[in-house]
């Protein structure tokens, strides 16, 4: 069981749909108590580009694991930027 989100992220399905299609997606974590009219979209999306899709069991525990006091529909873990210093 995972106890909190690491790494950079977005959350809300608007926002995760905006960084996925941007290529910017590693994992996805939706909620199974979402709409599905909401998560449908984010769950072929993830399935199109190869992003990994976790399913929490509610809105809430989802806005837990990454700090926030309400409940989240979908969250996607940001690639980390590898950047190159010379």
């Amino acid at each position: 069981m995972v106890n909190r989100l690491t790494g950079k992220k977005v959350i809300g399905v608007k926002q995760t749909l905006k960084s996925m299609q941007n290529g910017q997606g590693k994992i996805v974590y939706i909620a199974k108590d979402a709409d599905t009219k909401l998560i449908e979209p984010v769950e072929k999306l993830a399935f199109s580009v190869s992003i990994q899709v976790e399913y929490i069991e509610t809105m809430k525990e989802l806005g837990r694991l990454c700090g926030i006091e309400v409940g989240a529909a979908t969250v996607l873990i940001l690639k980390e930027e590898n950047h190159l210093f010379w």
